[in-house]
């Protein structure tokens, strides 16, 4: 899957949620959302390497979870992007490949 067609599909995802819950996407929510995803990758990060209590879960559903919340946070950093029109693979092109 290319960065278009994800941000396609997850826009698709945000914006039927949205809908649901009578939410306004606009550009203060894209960013206290991408923050909140932010937050929660940290305690997922902070309980899956033993600073922060578990609460009782599993390593591997400590792990499990990880992998969600970075996918979260992902997902909402596309979904910026796309409402600031930010064409993230050019960006990424411009500002991470040039080193190659």
């Amino acid at each position: 899957m290319d960065l278009s067609q994800l941000s396609d599909e997850v826009e698709s995802i945000s914006d039927r949620y949205a809908r649901r819950l009578g939410i306004e996407r606009d550009d203060t929510w894209f960013l206290l959302k991408l923050q909140e995803e932010i937050g929660e990758l940290t305690q997922a990060f902070l309980m899956r390497t033993g600073r922060a209590r578990t609460k009782g879960h599993s390593e591997e559903e400590l792990d499990v979870n990880f992998r969600a919340e970075l996918a979260d946070v992902l997902c909402q950093v596309v979904l910026m992007a796309r409402h600031h029109g930010v064409d993230l693979q050019a960006e990424i092109e411009r500002k991470w490949l040039v080193w190659k």
